[in-house]
């Protein structure tokens, strides 16, 4: 989903440049924005639009054997929450999924329709989770939830059938409905993590993800691993005799996020070295001894938009999925397709 959604800042940025462009929004519209606690909802429409997620299909390539499923709307919905939230959340955080992965692959699809990509075989998307946002089949969910199938099926399906006619917009066009696991405590800026700003991708509080599993993990590695990791994408790196002193860290941005770290004779960005070595997100520590370098990380994802443990949060304390929305994208407008 990453690769996605930064090329997609790139091109709003890009918009500047090119009037006329109508798929993606200006990032410079930001004085319009509204408070997270005033989002605007639009009159849901009658039961028809329900029956339209049940009979609109999207066009999902199937990676796996290169085959391009007909996926009912409604189907699709069920099939990205069950992937991409755990269904033991409360009712109200996986509404807020749902709308927030609607939102995302609506967005894609306009996209493609204007901008045809060879390689999704006339798709609107994939179901390649690296690419996209994560899609079970009904085969997989079972195989997922095992014994408990009926339970959480329901569960989500329920959730799905509440908010399936509902997107996420801002100027009028479907936003780019980011999401991560967890946040350091703040999610971040969509400009510190893709280079490009957007509205409604601004950091807000999300404290409570402090306190989700695994929000503190560690990475350990031997100092040569980490040379030859280096070296294998930057072969003019130097590295000093003394390990201790390989790694400096520069700057962070005020959610935590590591922005640029001296490695060995050259800079990288936190990104970079969160990908280089498999870190949970690009929040982190540096430490060094007995031969072993530690990256020890804050939260798990690239921090933009919804915070899934926060919004999971939010709906413990009581906030509805409307709210909970707000709070991740503010000044968007909630309305029906």
């Amino acid at each position: 989903m990453k690769q996605q959604i930064g090329f997609y800042l790139f091109a709003a940025a890009a918009m500047l440049l090119i009037p006329g462009t109508v798929l993606l929004l200006n990032p410079d519209s930001a004085q319009d924005a509204q408070p997270p606690s005033a989002i605007t909802s639009a009159p849901k429409e009658e039961s028809s639009q329900q029956i339209q997620a049940e009979t609109k299909c999207y066009r999902v390539l199937d990676i796996s054997s290169g085959t391009v499923l007909e996926v009912p709307v409604r189907d699709y919905l069920i099939g990205v929450v069950c992937a991409e939230m755990p269904a033991t959340f409360e009712s109200e955080a996986l509404k807020a999924q749902a709308v927030a992965a609607h939102t995302y692959a609506e967005r894609i699809r306009l996209r493609n329709l204007e901008h045809n990509n060879p390689a999704l075989l006339g798709a609107d998307f994939s179901n390649d989770s690296n690419l996209y946002q994560a899609y079970y089949t009904e085969s997989q969910i079972r195989t997922a939830f095992g014994d408990a199938f009926d339970l959480y099926y329901g569960k989500i399906e329920a959730a799905v059938d509440a908010v399936c006619t509902e997107l996420l917009y801002y100027e009028e066009e479907p936003i780019v409905a980011a999401f991560h696991a967890m946040s350091a405590g703040q999610t971040e800026n969509a400009e510190t993590v893709w280079g490009s700003p957007l509205a409604y991708l601004v950091s807000v509080d999300s404290k409570t993800d402090t306190t989700a599993p695994r929000y503190q993990e560690t990475v350990s590695l031997t100092a040569e691993t980490v040379r030859q990791i280096l070296l294998a994408q930057q072969p003019d790196a130097v590295f000093a005799e003394d390990p201790s002193q390989w790694f400096a860290i520069k700057a962070i941005s005020e959610a935590g996020t590591v922005l640029t770290v001296q490695g060995g004779s050259l800079l990288w960005s936190g990104q970079q070295l969160r990908e280089l070595f498999s870190l949970r997100s690009a929040c982190f520590t540096i430490t060094y001894a007995q031969g072993q370098f530690t990256f020890t990380t804050k939260g798990y994802g690239h921090g933009v938009g919804m915070s899934q443990y926060g919004a999971n949060a939010m709906a413990q304390s009581g906030s509805t999925y409307e709210e909970i929305l707000a709070h991740y994208y503010p000044g968007v407008t909630l309305g029906t397709i």
